[in-house]
C-alpha cells in the first residue's frame, strides 16, 4: 500500500480541472453528544466545507427512532446536493444504512452487500462523470467486532470493485492503518495520510484512527483533515481532495 503525505496543492493545476473535495463522516443517526437527534448542525458542519461528494455512515430513513425522518434526503435539501441511499437493513419500521451526497450529476449506484455475520454491511458505489471519466464514489462501514471478519469484507469489497480505474473509498472502517483489514487493499490503492492529530473517535476526545479514505487512480490533492467537531456525533469527520494522477 501506497502512503502518501504531501502538502496542499492549489486549485486548477490537476489536467486543468479542479481536485474533487470529499467529506467522509459516521454521523450516528444524527444523534450527538448531548444526545438528541440534530441534523441541522450535521448539515451545518458539512456545508461549511463545501465537498463536491459526502459519504456518510450510520444514516436512518424513516425508522421510528429518527421521526421517521429520510435523512439523506433531509441533508441533501439543506445542502443543495442530490442524495443517494443504500440500505444495510430494515430497522425501527425504516432502513440503516449509507449515504452519499454529491453536488455532481449521479450516472448509477449499486449497493454491495458485505458478508460476515451479525449486523448486516454493505458499501455504498456511486459512478459519477469526471472530465468524462468514471469516477466510483465509495460509502462503506465495516464490522466493529472481528478483525477477520473485516478482512473478508474488503475481501469482497475490493471483488466487487474489480475494473474500477477511479475510486474515491471512504468510511468507517472500524480498523487502524497498520490492520490486516487496511492491508488487503495492497499497492494499487492510496491510503491517504493525515494533518496532525490523526484520531477519529470517540468524538469528544478521539484515541483511535477508524476513518478513512483510499484512492485508486487518482492522488491525494494534499493530506486529510480531522475536523474538531465534538458535538454532532460520535465521530469526527474527515475532508479531503483528490486530483487525476
Amino acid at each position: 500500500m501506497k502512503w502518501m503525505l504531501i502538502g496542499w496543492c492549489l486549485l486548477g493545476i490537476a489536467c486543468g480541472a479542479e481536485p474533487l473535495k470529499f467529506l467522509c463522516w459516521n454521523i450516528h443517526h444524527g444523534r450527538g453528544a448531548d444526545g438528541k437527534i440534530d441534523l441541522e448542525r450535521i448539515a451545518r458542519v458539512i456545508g461549511e466545507q463545501k465537498p463536491d461528494l459526502v459519504a456518510l455512515q450510520e444514516v436512518d430513513r424513516s425508522t421510528g427512532r429518527s421521526g421517521g425522518v429520510d435523512q439523506a434526503a433531509v441533508l441533501a435539501e439543506k445542502l443543495g446536493m442530490t442524495a443517494v441511499f443504500g440500505k444495510a437493513m430494515d430497522f425501527s419500521g425504516g432502513g440503516y444504512g449509507l449515504a452519499v451526497l454529491s453536488r455532481l450529476p449521479v450516472a448509477s449506484h449499486d449497493v454491495h452487500r458485505l458478508p460476515g455475520p451479525g449486523e448486516p454491511r454493505v458499501a455504498l458505489e456511486v459512478v459519477l462523470k469526471r472530465d468524462g471519466e468514471d469516477v466510483s464514489f465509495v460509502s462503506v462501514h465495516l464490522d466493529h467486532r472481528e478483525s477477520s471478519t473485516r478482512v473478508r469484507q474488503v475481501e469482497a469489497l475490493l471483488g466487487a470493485l474489480e475494473g474500477r480505474a477511479r475510486v474515491v473509498l471512504c468510511g468507517d472502517l472500524n480498523d487502524v492503518p497498520a490492520s490486516p483489514a487496511l492491508e488487503r487493499f495492497g499497492a494499487d490503492w492510496t491510503l491517504m495520510a493525515k494533518k496532525g492529530r490523526p484520531w477519529t473517535h470517540p468524538a469528544g476526545d478521539p484515541e483511535v484512527e477508524i476513518d478513512h479514505v483510499l484512492l485508486r487512480g487518482l492522488e491525494p490533492a494534499g493530506p486529510l483533515r480531522v475536523l474538531a467537531e465534538k458535538a454532532a456525533s460520535d465521530h469526527r469527520p474527515v475532508v479531503g481532495a483528490a486530483k487525476s494522477e
